[in-house]
């Protein structure tokens, strides 16, 4: 079923508010995905997009994608973190509601593949899933940053779009769950300025024992700008996930590191891995206890 918004104040109005979470600078802005295009449906709720006027620019835009039935404002805390480093932060409202794990004990291999072409571009090419163009992610990315651009000119969106389209090389695209294959599938398309995986991808054909074939396809972002952050207990299996990883990084013996809350990292390892004992541990990565891994994530030399 379909979150409609309604009432006058979140219907057709970008509203910027304080929150006490926020960083106090922040700006908060909620988008209904329906003002950007007609066309587009709103899945859970709006779209969410913040900035810190006060902040040093980084001049670049850190998208975020949330796992299977979140809501784009899932991912307040760490689109907040961003924005205080001087990035510009979105969240996304997208077709989130089939998880990814369906296709873990497909016989067929490109099951993955067609799973993530169908939410990401709308091609009609999956049984699992379907999105059509005008829903898929880029096309919700794209009319979000070209309404952000019109109507918050004092933002400075614009910067991240090139002749009407997403300008990749200034977007760090990350994801957590379902969104960590979402924007490692995005890497691949495109050359991003890093992708970030939380908690994923979990795009490992348990049957027949291997990554899904995507993930070894050609990368128009290097593997060195393809970074996760993991849970060693994670229920999705964190051996299939670094697995998943290895392809996308381009290695055949992974190195990861263990990290802990508030520790510097000083590494240049592109897998990351916390064993915090919790009975969140799929959602370990996105506590805000590890606001520094996820700096480290954005900030690692790249090699």
């Amino acid at each position: 079923m379909k979150f409609r918004l309604a009432g006058l104040a979140t219907a057709f109005l970008i509203v910027i508010l304080g929150n006490a979470c926020l960083h106090a600078e922040v700006k908060l802005l909620r988008v209904d995905p329906q003002q950007t295009d007609p066309s587009i449906e709103a899945v859970h709720g709006p779209h969410i997009a913040l900035y810190d006027p006060q902040a040093m620019p980084s001049h670049r835009l850190f998208v975020f994608l949330v796992g299977t039935n979140g809501k784009a404002e899932g991912s307040l805390a760490i689109n907040s973190a961003f924005a205080k480093w001087g990035y510009h932060a979105i969240g996304l409202d997208y077709e989130d509601n089939v998880v990814a794990v369906s296709c873990a004990h497909s016989q067929d291999s490109a099951c993955f593949d067609h799973y993530r072409d169908a939410i990401v571009t709308g091609a009609p090419v999956s049984e699992k899933v379907s999105v059509d163009p005008a829903n898929s992610i880029l096309n919700r990315l794209r009319k979000l940053l070209s309404y952000l651009a019109k109507q918050d000119p004092d933002g400075g969106w614009g910067e991240f779009m090139a002749n009407g389209q997403p300008d990749w090389s200034r977007i760090v695209i990350a994801g957590h769950s379902q969104g960590a294959g979402h924007a490692a599938f995005i890497g691949k398309l495109f050359a991003v300025d890093r992708v970030l995986m939380f908690s994923g991808p979990q795009d490992y054909l348990d049957d027949l024992e291997k990554p899904a074939p995507w993930q070894a396809r050609p990368s128009a972002t290097p593997p060195s700008r393809f970074f996760a952050f993991l849970n060693l207990n994670d229920p999705y299996n964190v051996h299939h996930q670094i697995a998943n990883c290895a392809v996308l990084m381009g290695v055949s013996k992974p190195k990861t590191l263990m990290v802990q809350p508030g520790e510097a990292i000083h590494s240049n390892d592109q897998i990351l891995i916390n064993d915090l004992e919790t009975k969140q541990a799929h959602g370990s990565t996105l506590f805000p206890k590890f606001e520094n891994v996820w700096e480290y994530m954005a900030t690692a030399n790249i090699r």
